[in-house]
């Protein structure tokens, strides 16, 4: 029979010593990083957009961490697939949030996905940084409290843009507009009529088209039956494609401006030669290897040759940007509590980007950190993005 022994003053001491020590370790030192959640497209046709916004967001982490992380603590990406589906991102989100604990989200590549997530996060009151989706909704989504935050562009502003480009460049007196039929198509059909209701012009008709379509020549022929002398469009890479693709097919040679859709991919690889004539706006290009970021892209992802190897380097630089005005609230609110990170994000000062240097980029009333003056218009030449010559 074993008789437990009782414990020796040796043992007793050697074990108060070791709470001793313990204790007087900072507390920072003991605490657990700080989780940002990713919910993005890392997979499917955006696969490469949700790759963008990864390694934008693995940057800043690499630059934040290296500072000495925040408030002591580094922080750490837990990243979720949505697949470009609504409801599998809000799935994400909630497993994010209630699961792995993570104190603000990052993400929604698609403007469906975002507006998804969007009631979620204002009611469990957790920051969501959008760095892509660009439906206007998104934002501005009437939350008394909005927790919704964004370093991208916004449909209404791109929409304003492209109108502006149209008619001042090629002269167009009545575009037609080819719109990929969702919630993202919707807000863009919104923002494209305000803008020609606001030069008092007509358009040529308005055209939906699926996703998977593999022939829009049917939408097409009739934009152009009824005069269209210019076309916007909004779509993702291989929609996009399609629409270049029976634009070919039909011979029909018209100005295209559209929306950053086609920056998502390999989007002439898809499209062919004609691909390169779609014009389209960027909020970031690389135009220089030997820009900071582009060569801690390269010593980072070996894979990353040339400047034509980014695509798109919107998205790494809106996330990038996103994650490092994030972290500057965090310190700011000197809290992982999410009302009082939102609080600090209208707070933020002197926050040193990529796109720019961020001063108050938030407000209450405008809860968007980019405008119309960090756009700018470009174009697919041999593959790479690049910006379009006056």
């Amino acid at each position: 029979m074993h008789v437990r022994r009782p414990l020796s003053r040796r043992t007793i001491l050697a074990a108060a010593a070791a709470l001793g020590l313990a204790s007087a370790v900072p507390a920072t030192a003991q605490e657990d990083p700080i989780k940002i959640g990713l919910v993005a497209a890392l997979s499917g046709q955006s696969a490469k957009s949700g790759e963008a916004i990864t390694r934008g967001i693995t940057l800043a982490l690499d630059k934040i961490n290296g500072d000495g992380g925040v408030l002591g603590r580094p922080l750490e990406l837990i990243s979720r697939d949505d697949e470009s589906n609504p409801g599998k991102g809000l799935v994400a989100a909630r497993e994010l949030v209630q699961r792995e604990d993570v104190a603000a989200l990052i993400g929604g590549l698609d403007t469906p996905v975002s507006l998804a997530i969007v009631p979620f996060a204002n009611q469990s009151k957790v920051p969501f940084v959008g760095p892509w989706a660009a439906g206007t909704p998104i934002t501005k989504n009437g939350a008394e409290e909005n927790y919704v935050f964004r370093v991208s562009a916004v449909d209404e502003i791109v929409d304003e843009a492209i109108t502006e480009y149209l008619v001042t460049k090629y002269g167009a007196k009545k575009p037609g507009m080819i719109l990929i039929n969702n919630p993202w198509g919707e807000s863009n059909e919104k923002g494209l009529t305000k803008a020609l209701d606001a030069r008092g012009m007509e358009h040529a008709g308005i055209e939906k088209f699926e996703s998977n379509d593999v022939d829009v020549t049917p939408q097409l022929t009739r934009l152009k039956e009824n005069g269209a002398d210019g076309l916007f469009m909004v779509a993702n890479v291989a929609p996009s494609a399609q629409v270049v693709k029976s634009l070919d097919k039909m011979g029909w040679d018209v100005p295209i401006a559209s929306h950053w859709g086609p920056a998502g991919g390999r989007f002439t690889e898809l499209a062919g030669d004609s691909g390169e004539k779609v014009h389209f706006i960027q909020t970031f290009l690389f135009t220089d290897p030997s820009h900071p970021l582009f060569v801690k892209l390269q010593e980072k992802f070996p894979e990353i040759e040339t400047l034509a190897d980014v695509t798109p380097a919107t998205g790494i630089a809106n996330a990038y940007d996103a994650t490092l005005l994030l972290a500057a609230a965090i310190e700011l609110a000197g809290s992982t509590d999410g009302p009082a990170i939102r609080d600090a994000m209208y707070k933020i000062e002197g926050v040193e980007g990529v796109i720019k240097t961020y001063d108050t980029p938030f407000s209450p009333d405008n809860q968007d950190a980019l405008g119309p003056d960090d756009y700018v218009l470009s174009q697919f030449v041999d593959g790479q993005i690049i910006p379009l010559k006056d």
